[in-house]
């Protein structure tokens, strides 16, 4: 049987100091998430300042 890909959509809020870019958090992020085993691929798609 061959090993299924699925796209998930994620929604993550960070807090963070003004001087941390959130492309470079982003790409720390993915980093980490491409180290485990079952991620191929992560990247940045959209970032945006969240709303309380």
């Amino acid at each position: 049987m061959e090993p299924m890909r699925t796209n998930l959509f994620l929604k993550v809020v960070v807090e963070h100091d003004a001087k941390e870019t959130p492309e470079k958090i982003a790409s720390e992020l993915c980093r980490m998430l491409e180290r485990a085993y079952i991620v191929r691929e992560a990247e940045l798609t959209h970032h945006s300042p969240h709303e309380d």
